[in-house]
């Protein structure tokens, strides 16, 4: 089976490196496949952390996510609040 939903990024600086970051390594014991679509951006699968950072996705954004393997209704919810989180990383230039 296969299940799919959208997203909308949250985040306000996108899905940059330290987002990427924790969505890759929250998904990676997974054993199904995750994919992300983008109409202007493209796809990638979920266990490349470069290649979503090369998506380019920004707040406002809407993704459709895919999966496929077991559990991939509980895992679709997982890996949507994944993208639909606000991270509050930091601002490295703010000196905190």
């Amino acid at each position: 089976m296969v299940a799919s939903g959208t997203a909308t990024i949250q985040n306000e600086a996108g899905i940059h490196c330290r987002p990427s970051s924790h969505i890759i390594k929250s998904v990676q014991e997974y054993p199904g496949k995750i994919r992300v679509f983008h109409a202007e951006n493209g796809e990638c699968d979920l266990r490349s952390m470069l290649d979503l950072m090369m998506m380019g996705l920004t707040c406002g954004t809407k993704v459709e996510l895919t999966v496929e393997g077991p559990g991939e209704e509980h895992e679709l919810s997982v890996v949507t609040e994944l993208f639909e989180r606000v991270y509050d990383f930091p601002n490295a230039g703010s000196g905190q």
